[in-house]
């Protein structure tokens, strides 16, 4: 029942204090006085500095974790050394001292039974949070992640919900070797009922840490080795990113590139050197790596009429391809060319540094692809 009473007392307050205010403005003996000045260039710039904070990617992701821990006691993080030790990449540092044990949970090296104790956590209304060490290890995971984070709400009736978020570091690194330098989206984009996001930078990647804690599907959130120093300025202020929703990084009007994570600086490197040579890309960060944000790739598509596809994920069965499967079966009647998707080699990732970047589209490719496009 709604306390009526409460209500109507709350609003004689409001509406007394709103009178009061209006008494006091009529029975004003002299007018307010002028407006202060506009701040100096100096003041304005320390203002607006004193709104944001700059921080490393992982830093950002900490703070966003730490905020959701904060918000919501139901969320928990779980994984090899992410207590005391405070993660591979101290994404978790301190979190163990600050909220516990239980709450932050050291498990064994056993990828597929943590993981499976989080789906099964989730089921209970918990919001674990498990963090591979390297994306690669999740392999061992696969069947719990597949036939129990992505179908039990659809097996159970809808029963079960699995906010699960599940993250950690991947991608090519620099000299890890092959077992350490894999790229799972390619792996995980087939498994009905998963969400994937991809983080780029330190604002997207607070941004979309918190928004995957609180949503009720199940969220793989990829973080590239590489991009963990990353540095930049972010709010003070709360702010929760879309999970669906691609970022235009670029705008312009000759050709669409579309890229994630690490690929975007090789991208935007690229974009300088074709800006140079007469050419206006215009770049989008797709972020969410399923489903795709078609809204955003189509009006580019429509604008440009041309699309060039950046990825660090393997050419056979990537992102790229279903991406590129995406747009002709959409905005088949607006492409002016082919679609072009740069990808890595379909070679295990070299140990050998030289031959290791040979693997990896680099932004020379880039640029010439661009240029046989536009022709």
């Amino acid at each position: 029942m709604v306390d009526v009473s409460s209500n109507k007392l709350k609003m004689c307050k409001i509406t007394n204090t709103s009178l009061s205010f209006r008494l006091n403005i009529k029975s004003a003996p002299h007018p307010p006085p002028p407006p202060p000045p506009p701040p100096t260039a100096a003041a304005s710039t320390t203002n607006i500095a004193s709104k944001r904070h700059e921080l490393l990617l992982f830093e950002a992701l900490r703070e966003g974790l730490e905020e959701e821990m904060d918000r919501d006691p139901r969320v928990c993080v779980m994984g090899e050394d992410v207590g005391h030790y405070g993660g591979s990449y101290k994404v978790t540092k301190g979190f163990a001292t600050k909220f516990g044990d239980l709450r932050v949970l050291d498990t064994p090296i056993a990828e597929n039974s943590f993981t499976g104790m989080a789906i099964g956590a989730a089921m209970t209304g918990l919001r674990p949070i498990v963090e591979g060490m390297n994306m690669g290890f999740l392999l061992l995971a696969f069947n719990q992640i597949s036939n129990n984070c992505g179908m039990l709400h659809y097996t159970s009736g809808g029963q079960f919900k699995i906010p699960i978020v599940i993250r950690g570091p991947g991608g090519v690194g620099r000299q890890l070797g092959a077992e350490h330098s894999q790229r799972l989206e390619s792996y995980f984009q087939s498994i009905p009922g998963i969400q994937m996001v991809a983080c780029s930078t330190p604002y997207n990647a607070k941004g979309l840490m918190k928004a995957a804690i609180r949503s009720d599907n199940p969220v793989i959130l990829f973080e590239h080795v590489l991009l963990y120093n990353l540095k930049e300025r972010i709010p003070d202020e709360e702010y929760v990113l879309n999970l669906e929703e691609a970022e235009m990084v670029r705008p312009g009007e000759h050709v669409t590139i579309l890229t994630y994570s690490r690929m975007r600086y090789h991208v935007m490197q690229a974009a300088k050197t074709l800006v140079n040579k007469g050419y206006d890309p215009e770049v989008i960060d797709i972020r969410s790596l399923k489903p795709f944000d078609l809204h955003t790739i189509g009006n580019s598509v429509k604008k440009t009429h041309r699309v060039v596809i950046v990825e660090e994920c393997m050419r056979t069965g990537g992102i790229g391809a279903s991406l590129t499967a995406s747009i002709n079966e959409n905005f088949h009647d607006y492409l002016d060319a082919p679609i072009v998707c740069l990808s890595s080699q379909d070679v295990p990732t070299p140990y050998a540094g030289t031959l290791e970047e040979w693997t990896v589209v680099q932004p020379a490719q880039i640029v010439a692809a661009v240029e046989q496009l536009c022709r």
